[in-house]
């Protein structure tokens, strides 16, 4: 999965100094590359449906950002010359998963060849897994979880040039513009300092890369050399990627051996004075002595250990098939920094309880088949 490319050649000194009367001329060529030949993530847009704000945008970057990269003019020219506007990835922006209510979403991800996945990838993957966990106290199931959800284990890396995505969504998508903008110098930096071809990298719509889906800033932030080979892989190595998942989420505020969320019931109906979350994260702030004085309760049997009463959560609705309640923890948060949405945060803490009930000892591959119990554990949905 890594590229064998070498990285675009790159000039370390700046060259605009001296180019100044020619960078209109030169980046004046952009539009008429960026709508010649059939790009490889695509079918090309035509002149007419190159938006003017994208032509501009990849001008402006050229002449400001070429020296901060640490590029000659003509070499960052010539590199955006090869990106491409895509409609779709706009399209695709415009329709997220996260905005599907929980009843659907939870059908994407908690699915019967999911589960069995990351049972697989679990086994096979034991001792990197344990290892992650030693040093940065996320459990296997749960680093195992947010690689199922985000790639499918390493089935689903993206079709899209990151390239491609990051200059789209950067120059032509005004809502969040300077994010991408800022992303897509991210990954030039990234590229020169991994050996990657920027030309060549490909990953999602939003331009996340590697089997974890990393945008190019938490790449170079938060991806780690698992396997001390001198590289940061996160297509070929398993070591990198499954430590690279730990330490973002321990930088993020993970407590180990602390719970991530636990199902909750209401005494009498919504809960006064007390903030209820749906799709979007909130902190935890109220502590189970306020909760429980509001009315709101850990259901039955959903935590091994009871929890101090001082202990923060924030109450979560969620639209399944009927109404749930739900408390999110610190770790419940910290899965939500990874992707900040509360139902990408339940799905991860579902699936990592499915594969976790899978791979207990009585599931051992050779293990009495009929000591396996079906389901995830006592407050598992559906």
């Amino acid at each position: 999965m890594r590229s064998t490319a070498s990285p675009v050649p790159v000039s370390r000194r700046c060259v605009a100094p001296r180019l100044c009367c020619g960078i209109a001329a030169l980046v004046a060529l952009l539009p008429a590359a960026q709508v010649a030949g059939a790009p490889p993530s695509g079918a090309p847009a035509t002149a007419a449906e190159v938006p003017a704000a994208y032509v501009s945008g990849s001008r402006a970057f050229v002449a400001e950002e070429a020296e901060r990269l640490g590029y000659g003019v003509e070499d960052l020219a010539a590199l955006m010359a090869e990106a491409r506007y895509q409609q779709d990835i706009i399209d695709a922006m415009n329709r997220p998963y996260e905005a599907k209510p929980w009843r659907d979403y939870r059908r994407i991800f908690l699915t019967p060849e999911r589960i069995d996945g990351g049972v697989a990838f679990r086994r096979e993957h034991a001792a990197v897994l344990e290892k992650a966990a030693a040093v940065y106290g996320v459990p296997a199931e749960v680093g195992t979880a947010i690689l199922g959800i985000e790639t499918n284990y390493g089935k689903d890396l993206g079709e899209h040039l990151v390239l491609d995505a990051l200059s789209t969504l950067g120059f032509a998508y005004p809502r969040r513009a300077s994010f991408f903008r800022k992303e897509l110098g991210e990954l030039l930096l990234l590229a020169r300092e991994e050996q990657l071809d920027p030309r060549r990298a490909r990953g999602s719509y939003a331009g996340a890369l590697g089997l974890p889906q990393f945008i190019p800033s938490s790449y170079r932030a938060y991806a780690v050399d698992f396997d001390d080979d001198g590289r940061r892989d996160l297509w070929g190595s398993h070591a990198d990627v499954v430590g690279s998942v730990g330490n973002y989420l321990a930088l993020h505020g993970w407590r180990p051996g602390a719970p991530i969320a636990a199902r909750a019931t209401l005494v009498a109906g919504l809960p006064a004075g007390i903030p209820v979350a749906d799709k979007r994260p909130a902190r935890p702030e109220q502590t189970l002595a306020r909760l429980a004085a509001a009315g709101v309760r850990l259901a039955s049997g959903t935590l091994a250990e009871a929890l101090p009463n001082d202990t923060r959560a924030a109450l979560v609705a969620l639209d399944g098939e009927e109404p749930e309640y739900w408390l999110g923890f610190e770790n419940f948060y910290a899965i939500t920094r990874y992707n900040h949405s509360n139902l990408y945060a339940m799905a991860v803490y579902e699936l990592s309880r499915e594969i976790a009930a899978r791979t207990a000892p009585e599931h051992a591959p050779d293990a009495n088949p009929g000591s396996a119990q079906e389901g995830g554990g006592d407050d598992a949905a559906g």
